[in-house]
């Protein structure tokens, strides 16, 4: 199937074409034709699958044959959990809304909230927000929701994550009645259901992949090591494979931001992306690993949402998340649309009900590979409970000295409580 057979218009296509797409993935392929019949949709996809398109290109449409809003006004409105995602939405309906007169904006936390406010005086047809900052324009009365026709609510299951839910209420009590309601999520969990039911008018429901599953072209490898020499077999993995795009995950800022400072120490460039990171300094980290400056990105769960670069060619998870369904966000940040990906896991004997709970959830079970000269000092199991050793781990009988790579970020402190300002 084409573009051309979905019911996008002339201006539409061309801007895809410029974009380089040539055949819609799935979702677009299922989502775009409902979204243009102007029906509620609750649409369940996993990450790298192409939502992002497959609710901009039809949502532009629909308001390119409306009236241009009045001062302060909003047609359509998108709402982020992150203000990276919001960032890479709005580039989004910019890149794609180029040939049509449609005036968007981003509104997110991080930044001063004057240019916010400057934009809306003149209305906007879509405005992509963070909860967080939307509610401080409407408290500050910069933004009306009275023409709103189109409410997105994208990556509807991290807003539930991160604690949005009270936010998502307040703004719905905003919203007029009579409007078309999608929300794109990687799950659908009973909260999600919940949520939908409450919000979407006889939605119809759009699946096109089984609930967490992983795409068949990211590769995915575990390797046992001791805790304290992560860092080591990282920065060997690195130099080794000669590693130069690598998006590592950690489970804490303070573990990311010392992560970092080891890199460097070891020659390797690297910028941290968490919440405690100026808006400044996670977009020009973000700017420099996708222009090749920056060779490693250390992220934690709550920032990665956003993090889009082309062909990503391998993603780390340096400590394994405490929510298993975090696994598979964050290794679909490569494979994407068809390419191939690599996904390496550092598993450390603490971490056994993670890896446990990461497999049940994908259904698999992990083969560990052991780099050599890493072996972990004390036998792994996936199951704390089970005696039986897992996968080919044997333990190294001359365990060896401990460096000086220590990995010393604290564990827990990347709360999943939300950035107020974000």
């Amino acid at each position: 199937m084409s573009f051309g057979l979905l019911g996008l218009c002339d201006e539409l296509l061309k801007a895809v074409s410029e974009q380089g797409y040539t055949t819609p993935s799935s979702i677009q392929s299922e989502a775009i034709p409902v979204v243009l019949s102007q029906r509620d949709v609750m649409a369940v996809a996993h990450t790298g699958t192409g939502k992002t398109a497959g609710f901009t290109l039809p949502m532009v449409q629909l308001l390119s044959g409306g009236p241009s809003p009045q001062a302060q006004y909003v047609r359509a409105l998108v709402i982020t959990p992150t203000r990276e995602l919001a960032a890479q939405v709005a580039e989004s309906v910019q890149n794609y809304s180029r040939h049509m007169n449609i005036r968007s904006a981003a509104a997110f936390g991080g930044v001063r909230i004057e240019p916010q406010i400057s934009q809306l005086q003149e209305g906007v047809d879509v405005l992509v927000a963070t909860p967080g900052r939307l509610i401080d324009l409407y408290k500050q009365q910069a933004i009306n929701f009275d023409q709103l026709e189109i409410l997105v609510l994208d990556e509807a299951d991290r807003m539930l994550d991160l604690g949005f839910i009270d936010d998502i209420r307040r703004i719905q009590m905003l919203l007029p009645i009579k409007r078309q309601t999608l929300m794109f999520s990687a799950t659908f969990s009973k909260e999600i259901k919940s949520l939908a039911k409450g919000m979407l008018n006889n939605p119809v429901l759009i699946e096109v992949a089984a609930e967490n599953s992983i795409v068949d072209t990211i590769k995915q490898k575990v390797h046992p090591v001791d805790k304290e020499r992560k860092t080591e077999l990282l920065i060997h993995l690195i130099k080794k494979n000669n590693w130069h795009q690598v998006l590592v995950f950690s489970r804490t800022k303070q573990g990311a931001d010392s992560l970092v400072l080891q890199l460097k120490n070891a020659g390797i460039s690297a910028e941290s992306i968490h919440a405690n990171r100026t808006q400044h300094a996670r977009t020009r980290a973000l700017d420099g690993f996708r222009n090749g400056n920056v060779e490693v990105l250390v992220a934690t769960d709550i920032a990665s949402r956003g993090i889009d670069v082309n062909q990503l060619p391998c993603v780390v998870n340096f400590d394994l998340p405490y929510v298993a369904e975090d696994y598979v966000h964050r290794i679909g940040r490569t494979g994407r649309v068809g390419t191939v990906g690599l996904a390496v896991s550092l598993f450390s004997k603490d971490e056994s009900k993670q890896l446990q709970s990461i497999e049940r959830v994908i259904g698999r079970k992990f083969e560990c590979d052991i780099i050599p000269g890493f072996a972990p000092s004390e036998r792994v199991s996936a199951d704390s409970s089970d005696d039986e050793e897992y996968g080919n781990f044997e333990p190294d009988p001359k365990p060896r000295r401990r460096g000086q790579s220590q990995r010393r970020g604290s564990r827990g402190g990347n709360s999943s409580n939300r950035n107020r300002n974000n």
